[in-house]
């Protein structure tokens, strides 16, 4: 049967409906807001699987194309794997319901979210939480929800609830969070360098609209809800657990507090070995429950030794960061590049320039009209990188989210394309880990771009904070390691600059977090981010010179009409001045060209053949043209790449000259000035003028070529004597005034009567 409800959040109606569509799932939701509809499906494998230590949750955020009315691009015109925005939608639903889910569930979910309709101002991510909770709430899926998600812009200085995506480009703040009635589980955040306080006011106005939608929710599950499944608690084996108690809790104590991750992780190995052999015949296939045992002793030992002894596992204060070193120009060749260490977290980033038109990466997603991307960061995570062996693949849903941060926080800092007309790329390879790996991507990022001579406005560092909660007892910890991670209850990544930040990630176990937990999160994070800035800072403080194997790029604007000048029949024109010079070059509808040159002479020399093939001439303007073909009636002329005029020959000289083959040959170079533009946008030229006048040719700047073409013009008139010479009949007739007059007009080339 279907069932309707909906709810108002930042003055647009929120719809859910169910019953209707793919009923054979444990919850399903049709979710809609303003013309953006959004089927939401959850479902739930029978059996636990067998043999695994974690929570099998799969979400999946499938882009049709069909709903912003597009067919997909490529050879198969079919959807294939998921784009990033796609991607990124699916770990912020993840990421706002993973921690309600039982720690000790071990039956598959999955959940997908399908965009059928999306109508560019209502953003499919945001409904597709909501609608991914209501889905959990009303199944026999076990959950410890309902959450909600709204997203926050800051425009004018006022803090707006949902705002439409035609609203954002206008907005210094885009924030997404999703929570619950007690708190918030995820917040993602990019920003134009806004203060914490207006962060935390933020946040603070989205959890006053998620309660609206939680409630919701609730009502949905008392109503339609179906009866939740039992999940089977996990077997308590007390002869291993008093074992384990008695003889490895102390030695668990001692490793956690060892400061090196190697030594550490070695010494819990070695207990693990004993409690195996210990019990490999007293208790048979009892090795996962074991080690499972020692985990959770492990991060038992870590978060005492925090909340009530106040030591660190590597004896850091609370608040302080690990030791850091930072390297910029690290590799040869490349155009900018960069080595962050911080503990032992260690990012190598290098910067690529590229050229707009080229090197640009093209999005076809289901938004309209986006434009190309011209600044991108991409993170690596090999596995050497934490001592592993595993089969290295393409990126994951984790390295795409890791970089997609990376990049969000130091796009507000890249200049625009007018102030620097290249495509960048970054390239964060982690050598080694131990925390914070996103947050030293963003530190290598801004060195290496300032390394390339990107004149980035500052600086960006990122910092990753966490928490430890147990009643109220709480310590807020600084530059987590992996341990206070994998243990912890809060992952608080904080980016940005000296004036404010620039991104925000928060991944929350830890049920309700207060405002003063946040403020004292931020206004510690905004301390190590100032000390990190400050380490960056010594090492390079401003942009350095482009790279000598950076490529020189220059960005020009010509007449439209002139385009097809400078394409040419069939693009010869253009395909010659690349060939000539080994440019690079991309010409846009706009009139825009884009010139990329491995040197910059290569790149002036472009630029002037450009400048002079899309040049308006001008009537009286002397040009040194070439040769390039011979008429009986004249000569063509090339005075520009691609442009020729025509040279009659009765322009050619003063003098008379029978045949235009006696004047020159192709390849000839000569002196010539535009006569005229005719009615039909032909050049006609002339030589024969030019001569009249020697102080144009100086001011013109053809003062060296001016002697040569005297010279020529002294062959010119020998050349004319001759003919005129040969020219004349035997007998006293030959005498006659007018029958020389008379054969000298005949002979005369029909244009100069």
């Amino acid at each position: 049967m279907l069932k309707k409800y909906s709810i108002n959040i930042g003055g647009q109606e929120m719809i859910f409906e169910t019953g209707k569509l793919a009923k054979q799932a444990s919850g399903s939701i049709l979710a809609r807001q303003g013309e953006t509809v959004v089927l939401t499906t959850a479902c739930v494998t029978d059996y636990a699987r067998e043999g695994i230590d974690f929570f099998p949750l799969l979400v999946d955020f499938e882009e049709r194309y069909y709903s912003a009315g597009k067919i997909p691009g490529g050879f198969i015109k079919r959807e294939g794997r998921p784009t990033e925005t796609a991607t990124l939608s699916a770990r912020v639903i993840d990421r706002s319901i993973r921690s309600l889910f039982e720690e000790d569930l071990r039956n598959d979910v999955h959940v997908v979210a399908t965009v059928l309709a999306v109508d560019q101002k209502n953003p499919p991510n945001i409904l597709a939480i909501n609608a991914a909770s209501a889905a959990l709430m009303i199944s026999d899926i076990p959950w410890a929800g309902p959450v909600g998600a709204v997203r926050i812009g800051l425009i004018d200085n006022e803090l707006v609830v949902n705002p439409t995506e035609e609203l954002i480009p206008e907005s210094s703040l885009d924030l997404i969070v999703s929570g619950h009635a007690d708190g918030i589980t995820m917040v993602e955040a990019g920003a134009n360098e806004v203060s914490e306080s207006i962060l935390v006011d933020a946040i603070e106005l989205a959890q006053s609209e998620i309660v609206k939608i939680v409630e919701l929710q609730l009502q949905m599950q008392k109503e339609i809800g179906l009866p939740k499944k039992e999940i089977l608690k996990p077997v308590v084996i007390s002869e291993i657990d008093n074992w384990l108690g008695s003889e490895l809790q102390e030695t668990i104590s001692e490793a956690v507090k060892i400061h090196e991750k190697k030594p550490r992780s070695e010494k819990i190995k070695i207990a693990t070995e004993k409690a195996l052999e210990y019990f490999m015949d007293k208790t048979p296939g009892s090795e996962k429950y074991i080690m499972a045992s020692i985990d959770r002793m492990v991060k038992k030992s870590m978060r005492s030794a925090i909340l009530i002894e106040k030591v660190r596992a590597d004896g850091r204060r609370m608040d302080e960061v690990r030791p850091i070193s930072c390297e910029t120009n690290v590799l040869p060749r490349v155009h900018g590049s960069a080595l962050f260490t911080r503990g032992e977290t260690q990012s190598l980033a290098t910067t690529t320039l590229g050229m707009m038109g080229q090197d640009d990466q093209m999005l076809d997603g289901l938004k309209k009209d986006e434009p190309n991307k011209r600044f991108l960061l991409h993170y690596n995570f090999p596995p050497y990188s934490v001592g592993e062996v595993r089969p290295m693949r393409g990126p994951g849903r984790r390295e795409i989210g890791h970089g997609a941060l990376a990049e969000r926080a130091l796009k507000p800092m890249i200049p625009s394309e007018q102030e620097f007309p290249y495509v960048m790329r970054v390239v964060s390879d982690i050598l080694e880990s131990n925390g914070s790996s996103s947050q030293a991507s963003i530190c290598g990022g801004s060195l290496s771009l300032m390394s390339a001579g990107v004149p980035v406005k500052k600086h960006v560092a990122g910092i990753a904070m966490g928490l430890i909660k147990e009643g109220q007892e709480v310590e807020i910890l600084t530059d987590i390691q992996g341990l206070e991670d994998h243990y912890g209850d809060m992952d608080f990544k904080v980016a940005g600059t000296r004036d404010g930040v620039t991104a925000l990630q928060m991944d929350n176990k830890a049920g309700g977090i207060t405002r003063p937990i946040l403020e004292s999160a931020l206004e510690q994070a905004r301390k190590g981010r100032l000390h990190i800035l400050e380490k960056m800072e010594e090492a390079i403080s401003e942009p350095s010179s482009l790279s000598s194997s950076a490529p020189r790029i220059h960005v020009m604007t010509i007449d439209t009409e002139k385009i097809r000048d400078l394409i040419g029949p069939g693009g010869k024109t253009i395909k010659g001045i690349i060939q000539k010079t080994g440019v690079k070059m991309n010409v846009e509808d706009s009139g825009q060209v884009y010139i990329s040159a491995p040197a910059q002479e290569t790149l002036d020399e472009a630029i002037a053949m450009v400048e002079a093939l899309t040049k308006e001439v001008v009537a009286g303007e002397i040009y040194l043209g070439t040769v390039t073909r011979l008429m009986n009636f004249g000569a063509f002329v090339e005075i520009l790449p691609g442009k020729e005029g025509l040279l009659h020959i009765s322009e050619v000289s003063k003098h008379r000259l029978p045949k235009i083959e006696d004047a020159f040959k192709v390849g000839d170079q000569v002196l010539v000035m535009i006569k005229e533009i005719d009615d039909m946008k032909r050049t006609n030229l002339t030589r024969r003028r030019l001569l009249q006048d020697e102080n144009a040719v100086i001011e013109a700047g053809f003062a060296e070529n001016l002697p040569s073409e005297i010279e020529r013009e002294k062959g010119f008139e020998t050349l004319s004597a001759s003919s005129d010479e040969t020219s004349k009949p035997s007998g006293p007739r030959g005498d006659h005034p007018r029958g020389d007059h008379s054969r000298s007009r005949t002979s005369r080339p029909r244009g100069q009567r």
